[in-house]
């Protein structure tokens, strides 16, 4: 046993959104949420977040890693993120992993990634902080890459690598998942479908964009961040998660020509990359 551990895991972005369908798939982005964890000997579990915060999520993380191995310890858990919070870029699902994770290394207790990603979604459901559990998400953020999953059964579909660059328009205004318009968004099921089975043949691009378009009219989001993106040469471009950021993947080339357009449309505009290696222990 450590007595202390540190975790981090990235952020990720929508391919599909699962709550039409409960089918999901997303993609990590290397953006990262760190965090640590000091096991004490006082059974109090107090969390805190740089910059502020409700601390809910990562203390229940930490409460179901310690139930698991029947470890009747404390902690102390702390966060630190690059990922902007409630915008739909997974920030939540990043906290979790990045927290169970830490727990894990603070005990030395070693767990398959797919039953770390349970325990994390599983504190998202009970901190009412996800309307699906976002196993998609946790999936991408978990293991990098693009993931494909059912969410419902906790089911990861595929997992694949690829290189490629992302451009996020990150909005100030905040949305946080748990007050999206569920109804809204369960009436675009069947057209959600098309867009997932599109993302199962590996069309990423073509999925992630309809998938856009569908979630921007159910959710009352714009869509020209996505329409000056596609006359820029962008094939892939959504809405992320329940927003408002929107991502868009590309080369290096045309994502030099949307960089400026979305800087115009106000709001923090972040170049970064696909994360191919997910979550890791800082040691």
């Amino acid at each position: 046993m450590n007595r202390s551990g540190c975790a981090y895991a990235c952020g990720a972005g929508t391919i599909i959104n699962a709550i039409a369908t409960w089918k999901g798939a997303a993609f990590g982005i290397d953006l990262k949420t760190e965090a640590w964890v000091t096991l004490t000997g006082d059974e109090k579990i107090k969390g805190y977040i740089e910059g502020g915060g409700d601390a809910t999520l990562i203390e229940r993380c930490v409460e179901l890693v310690l139930l698991r191995f029947g470890a009747k310890y404390g902690a102390k858990v702390s966060t630190k993120s690059e990922i902007p919070i409630a915008s739909g870029l997974k920030s939540s699902s990043a906290a979790a992993n990045a927290a169970v994770l830490a727990t894990l290394d603070a005990l030395g207790e070693p767990l398959e990634p797919l039953e770390a990603i349970k325990i994390g979604v599983q504190a998202a459901l009970d901190s009412k902080v996800t309307i699906t559990g976002a196993f998609d998400d946790a999936c991408a953020s978990m293991l990098g890459g693009f993931v494909i999953t059912d969410n419902k059964k906790r089911e990861l579909i595929s997992r694949v690598e690829r290189d490629c660059e992302v451009l996020i328009l990150a909005p100030e205004k905040k949305v946080f998942s748990s007050a999206t318009n569920v109804g809204r968004s369960r009436l675009l099921g069947r057209w959600v479908e098309l867009a997932y089975k599109e993302a199962i043949d590996g069309n990423y691009e073509k999925a992630m964009t309809l998938n856009g378009f569908l979630y921007c009219a159910a959710l009352g989001f714009s869509t020209e961040p996505m329409m000056v993106a596609l006359e820029a040469g962008i094939e892939g471009v959504s809405l992320s998660g329940t927003g408002p950021a929107y991502t868009a993947l590309g080369s290096s080339g045309v994502l030099d020509k949307l960089e400026p357009v979305w800087c115009r449309m106000g709001g923090k505009v972040i170049r970064t990359k696909v994360n191919n290696t997910g979550a890791k222990t800082c040691r």
